[in-house]
């Protein structure tokens, strides 16, 4: 069965640069298994690789979705399974990189996505009811359909607390019961699955510096132009590092305020990757605080 790399675990953990390295040596090319990353325009808040950080190793799935589009799981997983397929017929090794849980699964588990038809209007009502009456009275809504779906999303993550609520609506199932039930094909590749783990106190003082850097390159501004240029954001704006701008421009939050919730919600979100990837018994862990060396060793290994 044809091996697939995987590389995931939390923001910031070194993931980007150890998937480069590693696709030089092995003659790999990468498929990006992140949710922001995808989008065009939003390069600075993604963390997304330069052309020279790329170094001339190729990859998929970063930069091809306009802010106003909406991108499901779904389509995640049909293009990512594309992408590989053609990353083996060049005769390379596909190497899949990313922090989104979601993502990770939807390719090492093969789960089949319900063709669930998007409701406009349902939607907009459940958007407005945010408005009025509060996030926290969806989010409890959405805990008694889904107990297991809603313990592995913030309470502050509107995108996945409206989506459980309309999987329900739709199908009459939760989110969690749809999983299970499409489960049921084997994965069509030899998913080797790494993850790189760091002490906690280390890995936020690099997300912390990490948001440092992201205003000094000119985050701000980069979400301001995005602003300007686009009508709607249905996924984007919701972001992390994106939300807390729009926050700052509207002037609900200083920018010394904006600054540290995003240190604080970035981790935050860091630690929920570290339980999602935890639960993934086929995981092997890395050391991400030794050299990048030693861990492309641990791959070349196991091929």
């Amino acid at each position: 069965m044809q091996k697939v790399i995987v590389i995931c675990g939390p923001t910031a953990s070194g993931k980007t640069g150890l998937s480069i390295e590693l696709a030089k040596k092995i003659n790999g090319e990468i498929v990006s298994a992140d949710s922001m990353q995808i989008y065009k325009e939003m390069d600075i808040g993604t963390a997304k690789p330069t052309k020279e950080e790329q170094q001339g190793i190729k990859h998929y799935l970063i930069d091809f979705v306009s802010p106003e589009e909406r991108y499901s799981v779904a389509d995640y997983k049909k293009d990512a399974k594309k992408a590989i397929e053609e990353i083996i017929q060049k005769g390379k090794m596909p190497i899949v990189v990313g922090g989104t849980g979601l993502y990770v699964d939807s390719l090492i588990y093969e789960i089949e996505y319900a063709d669930i038809e998007f409701d406009k209007d349902y939607r907009e009502k459940l958007e407005k009811r945010v408005q009025k009456e509060g996030l926290e009275k969806l989010y409890e809504e959405a805990k008694k359909i889904d107990q297991i779906a809603i313990e592995k999303i913030s309470q502050n993550d509107e995108k996945r607390i409206l989506r459980i609520l309309e999987i329900y609506k739709a199908t009459g199932k939760n989110k969690t019961e749809q999983e299970k039930e499409s489960r049921k094909n084997p994965p069509k590749y030899d998913y080797q699955v790494y993850a790189l783990k760091w002490e906690r106190d280390d890995l936020y003082e690099r997300i912390n510096h990490r948001v440092d850097v992201m205003i000094e390159q000119g985050l701000i501004e980069e979400v301001k132009k995005i602003l300007q240029t686009h009508k709607t954001f249905p996924t984007a704006m919701q972001g992390l590092g994106y939300k807390e701008v729009v926050e700052y421009i509207a002037g609900d939050l200083t920018k010394q305020e904006m600054i540290e919730k995003l240190k604080r919600d970035t981790r935050r979100y860091s630690k929920r990757q570290m339980t999602w990837f935890r639960k993934n018994k086929q995981t092997i862990w890395l050391d991400g605080q030794v050299e990048k060396e030693t861990n492309i060793n641990i791959i070349m290994e196991n091929l």
